[in-house]
């Protein structure tokens, strides 16, 4: 794994962003999966600006969503779904055949579940994109979770659930979401772990400093082969390296 410290947010979103399009390049059929969320957004406008400008061919990848919240519909502008789409999909024109997110209205959420550990499992996630969670959660791999589950459906912490409520406009119940799991987050062939803000500071301390285990999901990325922690100044304002 290796850090990479960043004067401010801008600077962040464009790192990552050229990192998502260097993968494009490199593999024009690569599999890309992507997280939600206040600090990947403008990476992903970012990466979708650079890719219709340079005129980069995406035709032959494919997308996939980290995670998405329980009984959410997709037409909510809560919902990761709708979050991909409208950041991402939508401005980089990316046809829906090209696209499997995980289905929160299906009456059978682990029959979703092996939907996507059968993708994963024939294809291999080539980059995936990831925020921290509050209380150090990858997706919805929240603390206790297995380091060798595969996609699953979570009963989602007191934390993630009140952080949450800010991405939805109405009162909703968010009690499960469903997530790809934290070995095929560690089986990535690149992972790229973003945060940001002075909010972010202690999470990012302890993903770095805490001892490496499911207390603290976010640890794990310091086992991980091609991993990379990018942050701003802010973010890493708490560590004693900084």
């Amino acid at each position: 794994m290796e850090v990479k410290i960043y004067k401010d947010y801008n600077e962040l979103s464009a790192a990552a962003a050229a990192m998502i399009i260097d993968c494009i390049k490199s593999k024009p059929e690569a599999l890309l999966c992507f997280a939600t969320g206040d600090t990947p957004r403008l990476a992903y406008q970012k990466a979708a600006e650079s890719a219709i400008g340079d005129k980069i061919d995406t035709s032959g990848c494919f997308f996939i969503g980290l995670d998405e919240w329980m009984g959410i519909p997709p037409t909510n502008t809560g919902s990761c779904h709708w979050f991909l789409h409208e950041y991402l999909f939508k401005p980089m024109d990316i046809d829906p055949t090209q696209i499997h997110l995980f289905d929160a209205l299906a009456a059978n959420g682990e029959e979703e579940c092996r939907k996507m550990n059968k993708l994963i499992a024939v294809n291999g996630i080539d980059l995936m994109v990831v925020g921290v969670g509050m209380n150090g959660h990858i997706g919805f791999n929240e603390p206790g979770t297995n380091i060798n589950s595969l996609a699953h459906v979570a009963a989602l912490d007191e934390i993630t659930r009140t952080v949450g409520r800010k991405y939805f406009e109405d009162e909703v119940t968010i009690g499960k979401g469903i997530t790809v799991g934290l070995k095929q987050v560690m089986e990535t062939g690149k992972l790229l772990m973003m945060a940001n803000g002075k909010k972010k500071a202690p999470v990012i301390k302890k993903t770095l400093e805490q001892a490496i285990g499911p207390d603290f999901p976010a640890t794990f990325i310091r086992q991980h082969k091609n991993g990379f922690l990018l942050i701003d100044e802010e973010a890493a304002s708490e560590l004693k390296t900084a």
